[in-house]
């Protein structure tokens, strides 16, 4: 779109002869950035497609599982203790498998890593819940959350190669589609394992189904070859090397800001149902109430995305975003449960900080080499900082037998969260601050 190319450097039309010059247009870059071949023109959707169904599988195997834990804690015997550990789970598994992905993307692309991602979401969604001890259910679950922690990091990176002029729009569509995997694991879970028998183990496996069906469009792109030289480390996308991002303030503000917000999701996920039952609201009411809450990320991981990039400063929207949650905290205090809805509401809108973070990722590289880089350390940074939150607001729940510090706290985030997206807003990239040569 045209408001959109504003972001990326622009190059000199191809020639009717010139390799390249049919199909999706070549990856941009910084100058001297070695272009591969262009892929032929019907992979253009077969990469939105594979885009999509993978982005629908970054987050059931998490939200599946929260309205099935007291069942899978029956079965398997697990302790309170544990069940409170494999929450912390996700963050720490996307932070550390999120290091490894630019390293697998150099060697064998990006396209091929998420296909193996995709199948590694498969096979531990299946293997999962018919293991029959605690220590195989955690490990069936990590290779699951590898292969999210995979996707995570290099969604970013294909969107940058194949629709470096359209990065918002398709930054919000894979946003859009995460989110309504999200939604939809949490409110389906239970009517589906209903439905099918009552069995935790069966409501738990289906979701191995929706995995598979990401496989193939990322097998054939892989098997391609012109599809697979655009998006390849000899296409100039992923070459190594560069000056670390320790140096980038730029950096550092994205994977603050992505941590902060990560940290409020887990929270309200966790926690939020909580917070309103203790106010009187029934427990099917918390849960339409958390449903409603995820569903408004659905609309906005596609609006959002596209504003930010016709903005040549994303610090506003990252203000409006906290605001809305400064609002929902404070009101979730003063009237909790006369007021639930528009506090759901609001805290859905501020919960889009997600799709503004992957926004920026993609908006503060010039090169698919700086996106993988910068995706990296932002997300597995970010999640790492996102591990203590959740833990520290049961600690604090605990402790006080009420919510009014836990919701200071929950808004006290929200602070630093706007003052990082202030600075990762900023109309510079990486390479300005580091140097890099890609």
């Amino acid at each position: 779109m045209p408001d959109e190319t504003r972001t990326e450097p622009r190059l000199p039309a191809a020639t009717p002869n010139a390799p390249g010059s049919r199909g999706l247009p070549a990856p941009t870059g910084a100058p001297g950035e070695v272009q591969g071949p262009r892929p032929a023109a019907w992979v253009t959707p077969l990469v939105v497609a594979g885009l999509v169904l993978a982005a629908l599988n970054l987050r059931p195997a998490i939200t599946s599982l929260g309205p099935l834990l007291e069942d899978v804690r029956g079965g398997l015997h697990m302790s309170g203790t544990v069940a409170g550990v494999l929450t912390s789970v996700p963050p720490f598994c996307f932070a550390v498998f999120g290091f490894t992905a630019p390293r697998l993307a150099r060697r064998f692309g990006p396209g091929a890593v998420i296909c193996a991602g995709m199948a590694a979401i498969t096979a531990g969604l299946l293997i999962r819940p018919f293991t029959s001890g605690t220590p195989a259910f955690l490990a069936a679950s990590a290779l699951a959350l590898m292969g999210i922690a995979v996707g995570n990091v290099l969604m970013p990176v294909i969107v940058k190669r194949y629709f470096p002029d359209r990065v918002g729009t398709m930054t919000g569509l894979y946003s859009m589609a995460l989110a309504l995997g999200t939604a939809f694991a949490a409110a389906a879970t239970v009517p589906m394992t209903e439905a099918l028998g009552g069995s935790w183990r069966v409501g738990l496996g289906v979701w191995a189904v929706l995995a598979a069906l990401a496989v193939p469009p990322w097998v054939v792109l892989v098997r391609d070859r012109s599809a697979a030289a655009a998006a390849s480390p000899a296409g100039g996308a992923l070459g190594a090397g560069g000056t670390s991002l320790l140096r980038s303030r730029t950096a550092w503000a994205l994977a603050c800001y992505f941590g902060i917000q990560a940290s409020g999701a887990y929270i309200t996920m966790g926690w939020m149902p909580t917070v309103f039952r203790d106010a009187g609201l029934s427990a099917s009411t918390a849960g339409l109430l958390l449903a409603v809450t995820m569903v408004m990320g659905v609309p906005l991981a596609f609006v959002i995305p596209r504003l930010a990039t016709r903005l040549r400063n994303q610090g506003p929207i990252a203000v409006v975003l906290g605001l809305c949650g400064l609002a929902a905290f404070a009101g979730l205090h003063l009237a909790p449960a006369s007021g639930a809805w528009l506090w759901a509401v609001l805290l859905g809108i501020s919960n889009c900080s997600f799709p503004l973070a992957l926004t920026m990722i993609g908006m503060r590289s010039r090169t698919g080499a700086g996106v993988v880089r910068l995706s990296a350390f932002a997300q597995s940074t970010g999640y790492l900082m996102s591990i203590p939150g959740p833990l520290l607001i049961g600690v604090l729940h605990q402790s006080t037998g009420g919510w009014g510090l836990p919701l200071a706290l929950m808004a006290g985030f929200l602070v630093p969260q706007m003052v990082a997206g202030v600075v990762a807003g900023r109309d510079r990239t990486i390479e300005d601050e580091t140097r890099m040569r890609d």
